[in-house]
């Protein structure tokens, strides 16, 4: 499907992997100018062996898309057919109904499980690798000085100091992209294991007199409040001497935990800079706001939002893999197999046979059942 939906350039399916989808006996149609903002013109898809059309949803047993298909969209799909995409389901429930009653089965690329079986349909992680990228990139942008080291005739330049919050995929991927433009780079993370993970890519450890919290999938527990006052006022010496501040704890379907303070910010240096990749869902920094540059003291702070479809190119690329991956395992020789029995397929149903399997979103459409405790 061509994207619709504002600030949104990636595509689910890039030309290079349509003869991965021809082989398995399917039919793959794309809309028209689908690739255009990820760089791939239909002609592309067109000698990979799809069939470019305008309209590719009425004969559509499959369909994949970056963003979920709108309402208008879903309602022309036939009865029983299978969409796969991000489906964040506590901002779309109007959109989860009627996938319900239409008997449409939606699979959601974030509720993938994280198990090693499905690591190579883990978009969550390849769309962070990209966005942990792109925030060095814009927090080497922005800062008016350079990164690495410079030992001139005209006298020594030292290097920047940057400071990660979050040692996730992003945040490893922002560490590492940051020690290769030669920063002086400390991270933190709430995950005690993660300790490692930011010393393996050439950085310090930042540690903290704290208790952890490692929590399931990978992702960090949620702190109390007090823990996150500590932890705020422990950080705040970190903060105030970076020349660059990249934020990146955000969990999917949840509000980012504010990790700075606007105070925090304005004991900044003159000329810092601040990057929020979890600006889209709140923010991990007091003020952020997503989509624009901020003046918080004498710091500019940036606020990411759709920051993987800021480099549609190779986001492309990862997403298409992950959901060809994905396709394989649904329709692995033409025909659509379903199997809810596969813990994989299972944990990603959203909807299926005019029911919502995931329970968590049963419950914020439809409410309790008779007799459940909220």
């Amino acid at each position: 499907m061509r994207e619709t939906r504002e600030s949104e350039a990636r595509v689910a399916l890039v030309p290079e992997l349509v003869a991965k989808l021809t082989a398995l006996g399917h039919e793959v149609l794309v809309e028209t100018g689908a690739g255009l903002g990820a760089l791939a013109d239909d002609a592309a898809y067109a000698e990979a062996g799809a069939s470019v059309v305008d309209d590719p949803l009425p004969d559509a047993g499959l369909v994949l898309s970056v963003q979920p298909l709108t309402r208008e969209a879903a309602r022309r799909l036939p009865s029983g057919a299978v969409t796969v995409s991000f489906l964040p389901t506590a901002l779309e429930p109007d959109l989860v109904r009627d996938l319900r009653d239409l008997s449409v089965t939606s699979l959601a690329m974030e509720l993938v499980p994280r198990i090693s079986r499905a690591q190579s349909m883990d978009a969550l992680s390849s769309q962070s690798l990209v966005a942990g990228y792109r925030c060095a990139i814009v927090c080497a942008g922005l800062l008016r000085r350079f990164f690495p080291l410079n030992m001139t005739a005209a006298g020594t330049v030292p290097p920047a100091e940057v400071v990660v919050l979050g040692a996730g995929v992003a945040g490893l991927q922002a560490i590492a992209t940051a020690k290769r433009l030669g920063a002086v780079v400390k991270a933190y993370d709430v995950r005690a294991a993660a300790a490692e993970e930011i010393r393996s890519m050439g950085a310090q450890a930042i540690e903290l007199d704290l208790p952890t919290l490692e929590g399931a999938g990978g992702y960090a527990r949620e702190m109390s409040e007090e823990r996150s006052r500590l932890q705020r006022e422990l950080l705040a010496p970190y903060v105030a001497n970076a020349d660059g501040l990249i934020t990146t704890a955000a969990v999917p379907g949840r509000t980012a935990p504010v990790l700075v303070t606007r105070a925090m910010v304005e004991q900044m240096r003159a000329g810092s800079v601040v990057v929020d990749l979890a600006a889209d869902s709140g923010g991990n920094v007091e003020g952020v706001v997503a989509g624009d540059v901020v003046r918080i003291g004498h710091a500019q702070v940036w606020g990411g939002r759709n920051v993987p479809s800021q480099m549609p190119g190779p986001a492309s690329r990862l997403y298409a893999q992950n959901v060809v991956n994905l396709v394989t395992l649904l329709a692995p020789e033409g025909e659509l197999v379903l199997d809810l029995d596969d813990e994989i397929l299972a944990g990603a149903c959203v909807t299926h046979a005019g029911v919502i399997r995931h329970e968590p979103t049963r419950v914020l459409v439809e409410g309790p059942a008779e007799g459940e405790v909220q």
